[in-house]
C-alpha cells in the first residue's frame, strides 16, 4: 500500500469508530420501562420506581445520542432536562410520564433556553432507587441546538 492509501484507511477506520461510539436513541427506546408504586419510607411518600427492560438497561454506561426539547426546571440551572415534549406538556407540568424525561448533567454549562430543541449527548445511567434524580440521566453530556 502506498502512502495515500494508507492515510485513507486509516481516516475511514478513524470516523468508523466515531460513529460507533454512540447510539442513536429515540423517546420509543426509553419506553422501555415499567413502573410500580412503592411507598418511601425516607420521605413518606409513593413514588413510582422503574423496571427496566433489556432493551434499554443494554445502552447503561454507553454513550448515546438523542434529540428533545430542553428544560431548565428550577429556572437556576439547578436541575436540567431533556424531554419528549415541551414544558407545557412535560412530565411535571403536563400528562407525560417518567420516562419522557431525561436528566442532563453537562460538561459545561449550556446556554440553551427552555423549550429550544437540542440534541444531546452522554453517558447514559439508570437510576431507579434515588427519588431525588430522575429514572434516565445522561452524564458528562453536550449538546448543540437543533431548533
Amino acid at each position: 500500500m502506498d502512502k495515500k492509501n494508507i492515510v485513507t484507511f486509516f481516516i475511514f477506520t478513524l470516523l468508523s469508530i466515531c460513529a460507533m461510539a454512540q447510539e442513536k436513541l429515540n423517546w420509543v427506546d426509553f419506553a422501555d420501562v415499567t413502573f410500580k408504586s412503592e411507598y418511601n419510607t425516607l420521605h413518606k411518600a409513593n413514588y413510582l420506581v422503574p423496571t427496566f427492560g433489556e432493551t434499554i438497561k443494554s445502552y447503561t454506561g454507553k454513550q448515546i445520542k438523542i434529540k428533545g426539547y430542553f428544560l431548565d426546571i428550577a429556572g437556576d440551572g439547578s436541575m436540567l432536562l431533556l424531554s419528549q415534549n415541551p414544558m407545557a406538556a412535560c412530565y411535571f407540568c403536563g400528562g407525560s410520564g417518567p420516562e419522557s424525561i431525561i436528566e442532563v448533567i453537562f460538561k459545561e454549562k449550556p446556554n440553551f433556553k427552555t423549550d429550544q430543541i437540542i440534541e444531546i449527548v452522554g453517558t447514559l445511567k439508570l437510576n431507579n432507587e434515588d427519588v431525588e434524580h430522575c429514572n434516565y440521566i445522561l452524564e458528562n453530556a453536550t449538546g448543540v441546538l437543533i431548533d
